[in-house]
């Protein structure tokens, strides 16, 4: 538990919105389109959309998705039960088809 919990920490410390003003990151409308420019080149964008979406956080841009588009994807995908999991290995099996592709 003590290791789940460091690991959260630690993506937090390096998300790219850390310096941003927080209030910019819960608005609502137009100003959402702003506030997903902040996750763009984020580091840690998926570890911030899975905890979005494992907690099933209902307000904010999180990990570049607003809660509209988070809540689509929790229909869509009602079958998943641990975000954290899928996504981490999706960008792996991204990574490893990356490296086939310089390699090869």
């Amino acid at each position: 538990m003590y290791l789940e919990n460091q690991q959260q920490a630690d993506w937090r410390v390096r998300a790219t919105c850390r310096d941003e003003d927080p209030d910019g990151l819960f608005v609502r409308g137009a100003e959402q389109r702003k506030a997903k420019l902040v996750c763009i080149a984020c580091p840690v964008r998926t570890e911030c959309l899975a905890e979005a979406l494992d907690n099933r956080i209902e307000f904010g841009v999180w990990g570049g998705m607003t809660e509209r588009e988070r809540r689509a994807l929790l229909r869509r995908r009602p079958d998943v039960d641990n975000w954290r999991e899928l996504l981490d290995d999706a960008r792996r099996r991204h990574s490893f088809d990356d490296e086939e592709v310089r390699v090869g």
